[in-house]
């Protein structure tokens, strides 16, 4: 069994929004290591990762849309 090592700064400490938007995209790409991925889940909050999700994948949604019709829009010309 692995032990780990907190510092006493970083007991009690909820993730920063870095941090979530950090552990949200590696999550995403499937590369969320599991020291991060337990602070997550015993020091995070629920709906501050629900929230920055939603945000980053509506990013995403928009950012494919406005890209495939600016595409569209060149090969038309």
């Amino acid at each position: 069994m692995s032990e780990q090592h907190h510092t006493p700064s970083d007991q009690g400490k909820k993730p920063t929004l870095i941090q979530t938007i950090s552990s949200i995209l590696a999550a995403l790409f499937g590369v969320q290591s599991s020291k991060n991925r337990e602070r997550d889940f015993t020091k995070g909050d629920a709906g501050n990762y629900i929230g920055v999700y939603v945000v980053l994948v509506l990013a995403l949604v928009i950012g494919m849309i406005v890209t495939v019709n600016m595409v569209l829009d060149a090969a038309a010309k």
